[in-house]
């Protein structure tokens, strides 16, 4: 019980970890008052607030996280051609989306011309949507980059055993047990990451080209607890 609570505090002290609780509370909220919209309209509306209320919280709590893409734009770490040009529209798509998300908040708020909200909000949307598609097609190639790696691995044990390759030492093995580990961990978190991206160039594209299956309520309640909840996944200290 102690660990668990240990942890909540460390998940609830980074920025994304209230992000994450605050996009439940959005979406819970969201599904919540479209349940009960017909049959009780007065909660239905306290359901509505609390959305709206979430929402708009998490942009001001996202304040200058542009500059993270910013950041790696500018370093683009990685000995991998094909993922380093991928990281180049998957970071300025995100980076665009956060900068002009500042605007569709302001304008939200009345702080700054409320018929600015719309359009800012699409051309965040679309920075997001963007950016989503290259993360995904990232996270794709490097999960079959692990299974390569982990199917060279099990060959090895299999030879290993066959008695074609006797020289293997124990060290070997207990670094092929780590590294298929790692293989395997990265996979899921990469997994998760990927169906978090999916939920949300949803919940973008029903920004861009509103349709009635990415802008029904239960379509984007479930897409965006999806995403919370992969996000909640990833960020809970290990």
């Amino acid at each position: 019980m102690n660990d668990t609570v240990d942890k909540l505090v460390v998940f609830l002290a980074k920025r994304d970890g209230i992000d994450k609780l605050v996009k439940t509370f959005q979406y819970v909220s969201k599904l919540a008052n479209w349940q009960i919209e017909a049959t009780n309209p007065d909660l239905a509306k306290r359901f509505k607030n609390w959305e709206v209320s979430s929402g708009l919280s998490r942009k001001a709590f996202r304040t200058g996280r542009f500059l993270t893409g910013l950041n790696l734009l500018r370093r683009n770490p990685g000995s991998n051609l094909t993922l380093r040009l991928l990281a180049i529209p998957a970071n300025a798509g995100e980076m665009i989306y956060f900068f002009f998300d500042h605007f569709t908040w302001l304008a939200r708020i009345g702080t700054i011309n409320p018929e600015l909200a719309k359009k800012m909000s699409f051309i965040s949307a679309f920075g997001e949507s963007v950016g989503y598609v290259f993360f995904i097609i990232a996270d794709f190639l490097l999960i079959k980059e692990g299974i390569k790696r982990e199917r060279k691995i099990r060959r090895r044990k299999i030879s290993k055993e066959e008695g074609e390759d006797k020289d293997e030492d124990e060290e070997q093995e207990k670094r092929d047990k780590d590294e298929t580990k790692k293989i395997r961990i990265d996979r899921v978190m990469r997994l998760m990451a990927t169906a978090a991206n999916i939920a949300d160039l949803i919940i973008g594209l029903a920004e861009i080209e509103p349709n009635p299956f990415c802008n029904h309520a239960l379509t984007l309640g479930i897409c965006g607890l999806v995403s919370a909840w992969s996000g909640w996944y990833r960020n809970w200290p290990s």
